[in-house]
């Protein structure tokens, strides 16, 4: 990791909003209108965090696309089963969108993908043009992405410092040759959160030795004979399954971002409308970081 190269730091908004919501779901911040500020207090603590600590050259924050996905079409269950999402992180987001309008840092989203494709697709063009690529989220799906020039970079959260993610990490983490037979285990696996089906019988620990084994999905299936009984039977009558949720966990590094990377320059914030947003929202303690004398950027 060269010190040299510009460090772009894509953020996973909802990832990190949802996390924030938990993280305060036992004594929710409520400021005096009664406006649960929890969620975005959160996230925008972990964003002026990475600002300070890390000094990015360039900075954008991903939201997913409030439709459906390719991925809906491939497999119309694709999320069934998540539950609604609260009302008081529905409201946050305006409020999460003035707060980087005031900070000047883009908010992205594209039209029939997930947040996690539009960061992969930046990140890769990143890495082709020379940056250092830092994706924010605690999703263990982008570990896929990771390579010498992109890393993962999990936020800190109660009792845990920051994480990052390099190729190494993840091929510990995942038991995998290389970061990208991360999508082998996840199709194995399955993802409840997300309610893809993986093979039956085949959870996190087993689908982890299979790649370590074997490597791959292909390698698994090119010695099917090693395995026995149940286990056997599944993997064939399951075969479809799997391949389809490999489909389902593979993150897309192809889609049309028309944004340009030089336009994650980060800017100089308007501390007026700042003040404004922060004022009405009480933030009283973040905005002392911000127009204090170790003013963010």
């Amino acid at each position: 990791m060269s010190e040299t190269k510009p460090k772009l730091f894509l953020l996973d908004a909802y990832a990190l909003i949802f996390r924030a919501y938990y993280a305060f779901i036992r004594a929710p911040r409520v400021n005096s209108k009664g406006i649960n500020t929890s969620a975005a207090y959160g996230f925008t603590n972990t964003l002026l965090d990475i600002l300070k600590r890390e000094n990015p050259s360039h900075l954008a924050v991903v939201i997913d696309y409030s439709g459906p996905t390719f991925r809906n079409e491939l497999y119309p269950d694709y999320k069934a089963h998540r539950e609604a999402t609260p009302e008081d992180i529905k409201k946050s987001v305006p409020q999460i969108k003035s707060i980087l309008e005031a900070l000047k840092i883009p908010l992205i989203s594209i039209s029939g993908f997930e947040a996690d494709d539009v960061i992969g697709t930046l990140a890769v063009r990143a890495s082709r043009e020379g940056y250092m690529t830092y994706m924010v989220t605690p999703d263990k799906d982008y570990a896929q992405l990771v390579d010498e020039n992109i890393v993962m970079y999990k936020p800190k959260s109660r009792g845990n410092e920051i994480e990052i993610w390099g190729p190494q990490q993840v091929c510990e983490e995942f038991q995998v040759p290389n970061p990208i037979n991360v999508v082998d285990v996840l199709a194995l696996w399955g993802d409840a959160a997300d309610n893809i089906p993986g093979c039956p019988g085949i959870g996190e620990k087993r689908s982890k030795e299979l790649i370590a084994k074997y490597h791959n999905l292909d390698g698994v299936y090119a010695n099917i004979e090693d395995f026995k009984g149940k286990q056997k039977e599944n993997l064939l009558a399951f075969r479809e399954q799997v391949e389809l949720a490999r489909k389902l966990v593979t993150i897309c590094t192809d889609v049309p971002v028309e944004d340009q990377l030089a336009d994650f320059h980060v800017k100089e914030p308007d501390l007026e409308k700042l003040r404004t947003i922060m004022d009405e929202l009480e933030f009283r303690s973040l905005w002392e970081r911000l127009s204090g004398e170790n003013k963010i950027v």
